[in-house]
């Protein structure tokens, strides 16, 4: 018997605690298969070919938006809140970072994965020796990037919008406090040659739970690159490592 006054779970016998894990089980399936549903229709998205170019600063030079694919077919760019006045990055970004497990499957799989700051490159170098982390970190300060792709909203430089809601939108369901300044997010970006394409994008919830090499290949249209996966015709179905 418990003996602490404390709010806890039921408690059963196990015969009854099997019965619910089992009901439990079957709802759990059911969101599993609506998850390789929604990611085969993710694969399955269109893409837009990028016609701007766009400068970033890195640990070696000015690199444009190709090089960031460090040769490899799909990029996945992590936004992370870091405004030019700022001395730290988020908390709330920083905290996904520390989240992020190994990510070598990710090169494995034709995927470079970066994160993208508008804070000048030495205060992103600084923060990320503070935290000791490894992963490429470009600043996109003094390009539109931020801007076209609505994690730094300043309606002087272009029109408010948020996770696929303009201001009115915003406005109506958040009232007339519209977002200003920094926000999160995560594109995915593929590579044709010499030509660039946008495919994906997500912002605020959408973002807290890819922190793994196969949630974030879920956003990619190469996905898994598994057996079990419906991909289109001519797409990587198996591992292209090993």
């Amino acid at each position: 018997m418990i003996q602490n006054a404390i709010a806890h779970p039921k408690v059963v016998e196990r015969d009854e605690w099997l019965t619910a894990r089992k009901a439990l089980l079957e709802h759990e399936k059911e969101l599993t298969k609506q998850r390789d549903r929604i990611n085969a229709e993710r694969r399955r998205l269109p893409m837009v070919k990028l016609e701007k170019e766009y400068t970033f600063a890195g640990s070696n030079g000015s690199a444009k938006l190709t090089d960031l694919f460090e040769g490899r077919t799909q990029l996945i760019i992590y936004h992370f809140m870091f405004a030019p006045e700022w001395e730290k990055g988020c908390m709330g970004c920083t905290g996904f970072v520390q989240s992020l497990g190994d990510l070598s499957m990710l090169n494995q799989r034709d995927t470079t994965f970066a994160l993208v700051s508008r804070a000048p490159l030495p205060k992103l170098e600084a923060y990320k020796t503070l935290n000791e982390w490894t992963l490429p970190w470009y600043s996109s300060f003094g390009s539109d990037f931020n801007y076209d792709f609505h994690v730094t909203l300043d309606e002087t430089i272009a029109p408010i919008e948020y996770n696929y809601r303009d201001k009115a939108e915003l406005e109506q369901r958040n009232g007339p406090n519209v977002m200003q300044g920094e926000s999160h997010g995560l594109s995915v970006f593929f590579r044709v040659g010499d030509d660039l394409f946008h495919t994906y994008s997500t912002y605020g919830r959408g973002v807290e739970s890819l922190t793994d090499s196969y949630s974030l290949l879920d956003m990619t249209p190469y996905g898994r690159q598994e057996d079990f996966e419906d991909s289109p015709p001519g797409y990587p179905q198996k591992p292209t490592y090993g």
